[in-house]
């Protein structure tokens, strides 16, 4: 039994391509127009996305030590919450359950219709600004309401929406880096320059809250709680898959957002969320640059679907363990949770309604690096109540989680700074949680 047991768990190689599979997403090809708006130097944009696969990849470190520590699912519910308190780990679960999906399921449906208009061109010919934006508005809200009405039908299917969308996201990254380095073009904009004012950008308030925008791409590093246990020698490939997988995607969202500002001029891709499209159109053309939006729609539908059918799972749970939010895990005859996925769309639908793509992932991940980076501090808070145990144990203790913590504030800090009114939102919602826990725990 033992024998069969181990023969089950994954190796190097799966254990790579699972984390891989939870990270490449759609975050990179709607993020780079918001970064180049502060950040004028392709050197600093580099050194941007390189600073967030180190985030990512010392982050995922540490959360390789406390899934072993700390065994249990629930991830960050877990272990804020026999780390500190229940009432952290409840503010975690209730991030998720409110927020952490919702915001990035209205994030993708309003890149969605971006792209669409982009793949579709006819249909939206002849509209004014306004009118443009108006339809976007009413394609990104219908999308939201199709993916709820999917969910009420339960369709099993998760699995396979998120596989088809990891392979289809790889494949438009490497075609768009292969064909944007070899097929011939314009590039006399291009500069690549290694100068004080190129430092300077590095260490500017811009490039501090850009890591918001790179945070986001680089989502799903988290994996490593549900993979540590599974991994045949854990102490020996679980780091070896981390830096393997977080090394991979890192190259892949360098080279990609090097081809977007080789092959486009900053100033057109700036406050733009489809980047994609305008880099594509750029290499192959406008009937190419169709072509591709087509595909990275198809991406976002499916991330969109994935993150509406994995979402209200996260809330039926917590209405399940607190009798004061029952009506959370309220379903259907067909067993899929109604009123988590009614409440879901009803925030994405808010959102897109109220605010701008780059205001809901600013708002998202402001308010999710609070809670990684408390989650990274527990690790050191576990090793001063007990040293570290046989089993995985985090590569130069403690300094991944130094690094982890250090850049997480810098950023936060410079984006209450510079962005208050989404972090004053984060922490609202916090607050509202708060709230609610006590009054849960008050009716129990």
């Amino acid at each position: 039994m033992e024998e069969q047991a181990r023969e089950n768990k994954l190796g190097l190689a799966a254990a790579v391509a699972v984390i891989a599979a939870c990270m490449i997403g759609t975050g990179v090809f709607t993020s780079l127009g918001y970064q180049v708006i502060g950040i004028k130097s392709t050197f600093a944009v580099v050194v941007l996305w390189l600073v967030g696969g180190l985030v990512a990849l010392c982050g995922a470190l540490v959360y390789g030590e406390l899934a072993v520590r700390l065994p249990g699912s629930g991830g960050e519910y877990n272990y804020l919450s026999k780390i500190y308190h229940p009432a952290l780990g409840f503010l975690s679960g209730w991030t998720s359950a409110t927020i952490g999906f919702a915001a990035p399921i209205a994030a993708s449906a309003m890149a969605f219709s971006k792209y669409f208009s982009w793949a579709l061109p006819s249909y939206f010919e002849g509209m004014s600004e306004a009118e443009l934006k108006n339809a976007q508005l009413v394609v990104a809200m219908v999308l939201v309401l199709l993916a709820a009405l999917v969910n009420f039908m339960k369709l099993s299917w998760s699995s396979l929406i998120q596989s088809g969308t990891t392979y289809l996201n790889l494949f438009l990254i490497v075609v768009l880096i292969v064909c944007g380095f070899f097929i011939a073009g314009d590039t006399s904009h291009f500069s690549f320059s290694m100068e004080a004012v190129d430092f300077e950008a590095i260490a500017s308030h811009s490039f501090a809250v850009s890591l918001i925008y790179v945070s986001y791409a680089f989502s799903g590093w988290n994996a490593v709680t549900y993979v540590a246990g599974e991994v045949k020698s854990a102490n020996k490939n679980v780091p070896r898959s981390l830096i393997l997988s977080v090394v991979l995607v890192a190259t892949l969202y360098v080279l990609l957002n090097f081809v977007f500002l080789y092959r486009v001029p900053m100033e057109e891709l700036a406050g733009q969320n489809e980047v994609g499209a305008i880099a594509a159109q750029a290499i192959f053309g406008d009937l190419g640059g169709q072509l591709i939006s087509a595909m990275i729609c198809l991406g976002l539908l499916a991330s969109v679907l994935g993150m509406t059918l994995a979402g209200p799972r996260v809330s039926q749970q917590m209405g399940q363990d607190l009798k004061g939010l029952r009506f959370w895990a309220i379903s259907n005859k067909a067993g899929a949770p109604y009123m988590a996925v009614i409440i879901q769309s009803v925030i994405a639908l808010a959102l897109i309604y109220t605010a701008s793509f780059d205001a809901v992932i600013r708002y998202v991940g402001f308010t999710l690096a609070l809670f990684t980076c408390l989650t990274v501090v527990g690790l050191l808070v576990l090793r001063t109540r007990q040293p570290a145990s046989k089993g995985y144990r985090l590569p130069l203790y403690p300094l991944p989680a130094v690094i982890f913590i250090l850049l997480e504030l810098w950023m936060l800090v410079y984006t209450m700074i510079d962005h208050p009114k989404e972090s004053f939102a984060g922490l609202a919602t916090l607050l509202l949680g708060l709230l609610v826990y006590f009054l849960a725990k008050g009716r129990e």
